[in-house]
């Protein structure tokens, strides 16, 4: 699997299974709408969140939601001149302890230990297989509770 650059974050949170990053490249402007107002509700200091906020091309693109915006680990991991958390020996650190979205947490302490054993094509081989519904194969995203495709259950292992 060719893999994007821009779509390879430093925090872990793979953009290729984003539903901010699915729904611009899928110019899905009615669901990026109704993206806004939980992460509102999650991250008030952020809010009022606008369309153009969550418009993403990926972590390391040129356009970027309003999160990766103002990620702080990005931000250090590229004062240290590393591209991901996985070269940091101070993982997990007080960023990631504090990571404001508690789900978000959770997949960058399974994603970074991964990335660090197998390397960065294997991690993202990794998660497009994680986020694929067992039953009928459908590419899914972090955060989704049902296959789109099939319609049943799902959650993250």
């Amino acid at each position: 699997m060719e893999s994007n650059p821009e779509l390879i974050p430093a925090c872990g949170l793979y953009c290729g299974v984003c539903k901010i990053y699915q729904a611009t490249q899928d110019n899905d402007r009615a669901y990026l709408k109704r993206l806004a107002r939980p992460y509102e509700r999650r991250l008030p200091e952020l809010a009022p969140i606008g369309l153009d906020d969550l418009l993403c091309d990926g972590c390391r693109s040129g356009r970027k939601s309003l999160f990766c915006r103002v990620c702080e680990l990005r931000d250090c991991v590229y004062q240290k001149s590393y591209q991901g958390c996985h070269q940091c020996a101070e993982f997990p650190c007080e960023l990631i302890e504090e990571f404001p979205v508690p789900e978000g947490k959770k997949v960058i302490l399974q994603a970074i230990p991964y990335r660090r054993e197998h390397g960065t094509s294997a991690w993202i081989r990794w998660e497009h297989q994680r986020y694929r519904c067992p039953e009928c194969g459908t590419d899914l995203y972090r955060g989704c509770t049902q296959c789109p495709g099939c319609k049943i259950p799902w959650t993250m292992a």
